[in-house]
C-alpha cells in the first residue's frame, strides 16, 4: 500500500482520478469502489444505493450512490459493460467502505465490455500514483491521519 497525502492508494488498482474510484480486473469481472481519498472525504458513509445486476452501463455512468452525512454521490463505472454482482454486504453495513475500501468495501462488479479500450486513460502503478498525487495537490486534498 502506498500513501498519497496519508491517503492509502494501492499500487496494483487502476484510478478514476477525479472521481475517486478504482477498479480491479481479474477472471474477466472488474471489482470497483471509492477511494480511500473518496471515503475520508465524505466521512461515515450511511447509505449505498446500486444499480440492478444486469444492468448495462457505459464508461462514467453510475454504478450506485453513496450518501453520507455530509454528501451524496454517484459511483462512476471506470469501465463500460455489465453489473454481474453487487455487494450486499456494503447494503447492510455502508461503512464497511470507511473501514475497508479495497477488500471488503467494494461495490461492484462489472464484466467489461472492452477492458483494454476503457482502461488505457485509467492511472495505475508508480506513474499512476503521481498523477494522482498530483490531482490531491492541486485540489489542496489529504486524508485524515
Amino acid at each position: 500500500m502506498t500513501v498519497v497525502n496519508n491517503c492509502n492508494l494501492p499500487e496494483d488498482l487502476f484510478y478514476l482520478v477525479e472521481r475517486h474510484v478504482w477498479a480491479r480486473p481479474g477472471d474477466g469481472l472488474v471489482v470497483v469502489g471509492i477511494t480511500d481519498v473518496a471515503q475520508n472525504l465524505a466521512k461515515t458513509i450511511i447509505s449505498v444505493t446500486p444499480k440492478a445486476v444486469g444492468k448495462t452501463v457505459r464508461k462514467a455512468q453510475n454504478v450506485a450512490t453513496v450518501e453520507s452525512g455530509k454528501w451524496v454521490g454517484p459511483v462512476p463505472a471506470p469501465v463500460a459493460g455489465e453489473i454481474v454482482e453487487i455487494n450486499d454486504a456494503v447494503i447492510a453495513s455502508p461503512s464497511t467502505i470507511n473501514s475497508d475500501p479495497y477488500g471488503a468495501g467494494w461495490i461492484a462488479k462489472i464484466r467489461a465490455s472492452d477492458w483494454e479500450a476503457d482502461s488505457a486513460d485509467l492511472a495505475t502503478g508508480a506513474a499512476g500514483l503521481q498523477l494522482y498525487r498530483a490531482f490531491l495537490d492541486s485540489e489542496g486534498i489529504s486524508c485524515e491521519g
